[in-house]
């Protein structure tokens, strides 16, 4: 398997990180709060809130991804090593991105974001 497909499986994982430390960041997650998480994690604020928000986007960011690796893997037209390396950088701007959110940084975590959303198109643009 490359090392762009072992991305996805990265990527698919980073939501459940910030869940974590939703979760544990918040001091008040425990059993009995598991019978609604969804209505736990409304009530969070500051640091847990923000690593909900980041989880979330994470699972919104990972279809675009995903997608975008598999159709570089399946047309070929790019090199194997451009492949790995766009998908890596997607995962460390995507890590950096949950740091930003963790630490409050907004605009800076906008513009990975971005960084981000350029590194997809790029995997479709090598492949075309």
């Amino acid at each position: 398997m490359t090392v762009a497909l072992w991305c996805i499986l990265i990527a698919l994982c980073l939501p459940l990180l910030c869940a974590l430390i939703a979760k544990a960041s918040s001091g008040r997650f425990g059993m009995r709060d598991n019978h609604d998480p969804r209505a736990f994690l409304d009530t969070l604020s500051g640091l847990p809130r923000r690593a909900h928000a980041a989880q979330q986007n994470c699972f919104e960011a990972f279809p675009a991804f995903a997608a975008a690796v598999l159709v570089a893997d399946v047309v070929g037209n790019a090199e194997q090593v451009t492949q790995d390396v766009l998908s890596v950088m997607y995962i460390t701007s995507r890590l950096l991105y949950i740091i930003c959110y963790l630490a409050d940084l907004a605009a800076l975590r906008s513009v990975v974001w971005l960084v981000g959303v350029g590194l997809i198109v790029s995997l479709f643009v090598v492949s075309a």
